[in-house]
């Protein structure tokens, strides 16, 4: 585990999330709520923003408009919202491309330590080592033995940089495998194409694969997370089958722009807390193949530099590297 005192000497952090101190201001909320979200309406990360739209409006009694600004693995969403004045208006349905992008990206459109305050993880949704229902594999050690017989073996994900990919190419270094990596346009034909039979195995978000599990048409082999997944309780991690790769599970979050007054973002922060201890709120993230996080503020602030030193290290094994 990183210490504090080592995560405090990564560049830039002193600066992430500098919050502006308490001044009189006209109470807080008393107008519409912009929520911009970086990726298409109907998708894991729409799906959470829309899960507390209604109940925080009851809580601050403003409207919560949704904004999908997709494109650009959430550069674009990520642009609009560090350009936005940071007054609480403008909030930010951010994933863990946060970190991700940092690690794979030349250049960025925003400094992902100064131009954010990091205020909540609402929840995440583990990376699953699938397969179809018609291949023979029933662990991950079935798995391992036919890659070693079939050497370049494919392996689909919903794309480059992404925490299928990330996962991939964990798993493979990691047990000197030799996978090719087959990455799609998304997370849909990956998975069809993978319960069709055309490609042996995927590493896939729980969240966008679940009615395919659900329904059979998938096997979860093991869980590529800390612990195991509740719709799936006798799905091993891939630590307890023998073997463990680092986190890479995607999360959801609330990121306001740097400089918002910090009594909003205590408000926020304690508002979704509340949200994320009622039973109908977590069974719903649980069913969607989700796990509560809850992390505030400073545990938050922690987690990036933590996640994009451990990306970017898999990226430059992977020689993962993309011209913007």
């Amino acid at each position: 585990m990183v210490q504090r005192r080592e995560l405090l000497a990564v560049s830039g952090l002193a600066a992430l999330g500098l919050a502006r101190p308490a001044l009189a201001q006209a109470p807080w909320p008393d107008k519409p709520i912009r929520l911009i979200v970086g990726f298409p309406a109907g998708g894991p990360t729409d799906f959470a923003a829309r899960l507390l739209q209604e109940p925080l409006q009851q809580l601050w009694g403003q409207p919560i408009v949704i904004e999908n600004r997709p494109g650009a693995s959430q550069m674009i969403a990520a642009e609009a919202v560090a350009k936005s004045a940071p007054d609480g208006y403008t909030l930010f349905l951010c994933t863990s491309n946060l970190t991700t992008n940092p690690a794979v990206f030349t250049r960025l459109p925003y400094d992902t330590y100064k131009d954010f305050l990091p205020i909540i993880v609402i929840y995440s949704s583990p990376t699953v080592l699938f397969t179809g229902r018609n291949r023979p594999f029933r662990t991950v050690q079935d798995v391992v033995e036919f890659v070693r017989k079939n050497p370049g073996t494919a392996a689909a994900t919903s794309g480059i940089a992404t925490s299928g990919h990330f996962a991939t190419e964990m798993f493979m270094r990691s047990n000197n495998l030799d996978i090719t990596h087959v990455p799609y346009r998304g997370a849909p034909p990956a998975l069809q194409d993978v319960v069709a039979g055309q490609v042996p195995i995927t590493f896939s978000t729980l969240s966008g694969a679940i009615g395919l599990a659900r329904d059979g048409a998938l096997r979860p082999i093991a869980i590529a997370a800390p612990k195991r997944a509740k719709v799936f309780p006798d799905v091993p991690t891939m630590a307890e089958a023998g073997f463990p790769i680092r986190d890479t599970s995607p999360w959801y979050s609330f990121v306001a722009p740097a400089g918002l007054n910090q009594a909003i973002a205590d408000r926020i922060e304690r508002d979704v807390k509340m949200l994320l201890a009622r039973e109908d709120i977590i069974k719903r993230i649980e069913d969607s193949g989700g796990q509560v996080e809850g992390e505030g503020q400073a545990a938050f602030r922690e987690r990036i530099p933590r996640e994009i030193a451990a990306m970017t290290e898999v990226a430059k094994a992977a020689n993962i590297r993309i011209d913007q």
